[in-house]
């Protein structure tokens, strides 16, 4: 593959993910307004996208071995607790504080990729964007009113658990580091086929199945458009992440869902009414986007001079 179709890819892959992001937090807010049952709507969005992929995408499923698919599988319970833990947040808490205190994710992920067979380089420029994103989140959090911080707890374990699910999926997905032989189409079918059974669990444990009927028959037709919704770009969501996170680092996935996901306080606070910001929290807000932007830049440089010395090398050794 040139650097050009691969730069091509990654722009399409990271582009998608980051539509099929948003639209999926959008979803899960109005959904679960409505329908507070956050096990059953997770299993309901794991059944429609394993479904799917059974059916539609058959001939796209490759598992090289069985090791492979015991490897992955240890993503799968990592992977369900995101999803969980991210509509118990968005149950509990404002999507704008969802989002905001996410942006301290990238820094936890650099700190043990350094454990990587191929560990990232870091630069004083990269620390400098990631400390300039928790400064920002620190001035919108600031300024929050009490009610705001119920789903605290719920949206720092989110970020901690998304930091696993990333750094798994980004060790068992490059090729620099120690790939599975699995394809986009089989490990997504995995992630939901697999992640029925811990979720099923989870809804016979909170009691959900004695508050089924009841939520179910207070549903009216946009709820059932919502979850709906929700199914559909779940399963957009599942292919689209494991796409882009072959292409690029952990890290780097991280801040490019943090800065995307800013599209969310526009639409929260100007779309939906449900939030009003202040002049400290949009000075926030701006200061963590010119992070995420200042450290793309940065990680791009590391990134081509790190390919340069590479292209280099040969040259260098001697004839034998």
């Amino acid at each position: 593959m040139t650097s050009q179709t691969e730069h091509m890819q990654i722009i399409l892959a990271t582009s998608s993910y980051c539509f099929a992001s948003v639209g999926m937090l959008l979803f899960n807010k109005l959904a679960i307004q409505d329908f507070p049952l956050e096990c059953c709507l997770v299993w309901v969005q794991l059944f429609f996208s394993a479904f799917c992929l059974g059916v539609f995408g058959f001939p796209y499923i490759h598992v090289g071995s069985v090791r492979d698919l015991l490897r992955w599988c240890m993503v799968v319970p990592f992977y369900c607790g995101m999803l969980l833990t991210s509509i118990l947040a968005l149950k509990t808490a404002p999507m704008t504080l969802v989002i905001v205190l996410r942006n301290t994710s990238p820094l936890m992920t650099l700190v043990f990729e350094r454990f990587y067979p191929e560990p990232l380089q870091i630069s004083k420029y990269m620390l400098g964007s990631i400390c300039l994103m928790i400064v920002g989140a620190m001035m919108y959090v600031w300024q929050l009113p009490l009610d705001s911080w119920q789903g605290i707890g719920w949206v720092l374990l989110n970020s901690a658990i998304a930091v696993v699910d990333r750094l798994l999926q980004r060790l068992l997905l490059s090729k620099e580091q120690c790939p599975v032989d699995i394809s986009k189409a089989g490990i997504t079918l995995i992630n939901n086929l697999v992640g029925l059974l811990p979720v099923g669990l989870a809804i016979y444990a909170s009691g959900e199945v004695s508050a089924l009927p009841l939520a179910l028959s207070k549903l009216t037709r946009w709820d059932q458009f919502f979850i709906g919704m929700s199914c559909v770009i779940g399963l957009a969501i599942s292919y689209t992440s494991i796409w882009a996170q072959s292409l690029i680092s952990a890290t780097s996935f991280l801040v490019m869902i943090n800065a995307n996901k800013f599209v969310i306080i526009g639409i929260e606070a100007f779309g939906m009414h449900s939030k009003m910001l202040t002049p400290l929290q949009i000075l926030g807000a701006s200061l963590t986007i010119l992070g995420g932007v200042f450290y793309g830049k940065s990680r791009q440089a590391i990134e081509q001079e790190a390919e340069e010395r590479k292209q280099l090398l040969p040259s260098k050794l001697p004839a034998k």
